[in-house]
């Protein structure tokens, strides 16, 4: 805490006397404007924004916006009435969802919006009724016209929108929601929590204590430093406690003395850890070029599958002695290389990059909203035609990449990004998007079906944003047993994303198949 004593005044002199009002006017205006500035920095007249937060916020391209986008089918129908009534209920405890952001030069900051109006968040929607067109067709054109729209900068940064009367491809009659959320607001992991909070039955957030106005020095403490080794700590246990024990030798390098050489040794496995997972990270090898790399355009198209039994997936997974996540992944690069060979590309002897979000925070602290969560880039080996040679080499892969401290760097290249002004965020941040075809997220959702507004969630997908050049997502969540696969593509670079889907229940039922065909035990 910094302590100022108070000075007694001196005698005024001649020439402060003689000041001329003008000056002294412009003098009080200089200093009133270095108080705004530096109240505005510290942010004392709001919650300041993280860095990692402040990177996503200014990520927006013409090519590419930093939202979150997200579709539930109801059944029966709700009202607008009732939707409203349960956001205010239960979405607006969060205050992330009636705050605005105010950037500045050095940032931005979380301020309260004192004109908020529900019906500027939650909005009737109609879908274009087009002969040849079915109700899924239209939700998902809409879905990608959405997906490039802009959120209102004067008010909080997300809508949902309803499509009151919506017929889904199985006939069920019921309603549509179309959730548009700046990835500044929250990660994936974090927006799980929201919607528990949101549908039926859902217990509202902890409720967090106001902090009083900080000095700079604990500004400067609570927004950088204890987060970065708070999350970093985190990480790394990922890798073992000897990895845990490691870093804090490395903040503290007296204490290596005490723990002897076994510390000293931990201390060097994961400063040469941390060197190589840099050089690899700086040293990316481009993509193998492919279609669906290349300068996006300014539209989008969404596509998703019907679920897929998730007991089916964990039985692959047991007979393989895989993850769940190896048999998905894999059955996603054997559906790119379908696309590939069915548009007249060749895909042998070639693999894409995907970069893959790892969460960095525990589960009981999603509530809290943010961004927790790095990235580690898996090379897709989407040559490979045998989906059984293709889920080990999957395997294989991830395996490699379990104790990695690529996603500690990665969030730590947002962290820095976010202190930067945007043209040289943007050049950071085009390390990945370079090296990079796709964006991989897998989320695991609610077990149980869920009800909102008394009606039940038949269907929920989400799509998650690319940055930079990159125009290809691909979102996997599971959700009440089943498992869907979702992309969203840029349409100068894969006009048709429907034909991706198209591909990936075949994948994976040549798997199945030829999973039960192996001889028991074997690999």
């Amino acid at each position: 805490m910094v302590t100022r004593t108070r000075r007694s005044a001196a005698p005024a002199t001649p020439s402060a006397q003689a000041q001329p009002a003008p000056a002294a006017r412009a003098a009080r205006a200089v200093r009133k404007n270095v108080r705004r500035a530096a109240s505005g920095m510290l942010g004392l007249s709001g919650e300041r924004m993280s860095k990692v937060d402040t990177a996503w916020l200014r990520m927006d391209s013409d090519s590419n916006l930093m939202m979150i986008n997200g579709v539930w089918t109801l059944a029966p129908g709700i009202t607008w009435e009732a939707l409203c009534e349960r956001v205010q209920q239960r979405l607006l405890q969060y205050p992330r969802f009636h705050q605005r952001v105010v950037e500045d030069a050095a940032g931005a900051t979380w301020v309260e919006d004192q004109r908020f109006d529900i019906a500027a968040h939650v909005v009737r929607e109609r879908l274009p009724r087009r002969k040849g067109l079915s109700p899924q067709q239209a939700l998902q054109e809409r879905v990608g016209e959405l997906a490039m729209r802009p959120l209102d900068a004067r008010r909080p940064l997300w809508q949902i929108h309803l499509v009151e009367d919506f017929t889904g491809d199985d006939g069920q009659r019921g309603s549509a929601l179309i959730v548009r959320i700046h990835h500044c607001i929250a990660d994936g992991i974090a927006l799980i929590s929201v919607t528990m909070s949101l549908v039926d039955g859902g217990s509202e957030p902890p409720k967090r204590s106001r902090k009083a106005p900080a000095s700079a020095e604990d500004w400067i403490a609570d927004a950088l430093i204890r987060p970065l080794a708070g999350i970093t700590t985190k990480a790394l246990d990922l890798a073992g406690d000897s990895a845990a024990r490691s870093l804090h030798l490395l903040r503290e390098p007296e204490k290596v003395l005490e723990h002897g050489l076994a510390g000293s040794v931990d201390a060097a496995r994961v400063a040469y850890q941390l060197l190589s997972d840099a050089a690899a990270l700086a040293l990316m090898p481009d993509d193998s070029p492919t279609r669906l790399k290349g300068k996006p355009g300014r539209a989008k198209r969404v596509a998703w599958c019907p679920p897929i039994p998730l007991d089916e997936v964990k039985a692959i997974g047991r007979a393989l002695n895989c993850s769940v996540n190896d048999v998905l992944l894999a059955c996603v690069a054997g559906a790119l290389g379908s696309y590939l060979r069915q548009h007249g590309d060749d895909p042998a002897d070639k693999e894409i990059r995907a970069m893959i979000p790892v969460n960095l925070r525990p589960l009981e602290e999603a509530w809290k909203l943010g961004n927790r969560f790095g990235l580690v880039p898996l090379v897709l080996p989407i040559g490979l035609a045998n989906p059984i040679e293709r889920v080990y080499e999957v395997r294989r892969r991830m395996t490699a990449l379990k104790g990695s401290t690529q996603p500690l760097l990665a969030f730590a290249m947002l962290a820095v990004a976010g202190l930067l002004v945007k043209p040289a965020q943007d050049a950071l941040l085009n390390l990945f998007g370079r090296k990079t075809t796709a964006v991989m997220t897998n989320v695991p959702g609610p077990g149980e079906a869920l009800t909102l507004c008394g009606a039940r969630v038949t269907q929920c997908m989400f799509w998650v944003p690319q940055s930079g050049d990159i125009g290809l997502g691909v979102s996997i969540l599971s959700y009440g047993g089943g498992v869907q696969f979702g992309v969203i593509t840029d349409t100068q670079l894969c006009p048709e994303p429907q034909q991706i889907i198209d591909a990936f229940t075949p994948e994976f039922a040549q798997l199945s198949l030829l999973t039960l065909m192996l001889p028991w035990g074997s690999e």
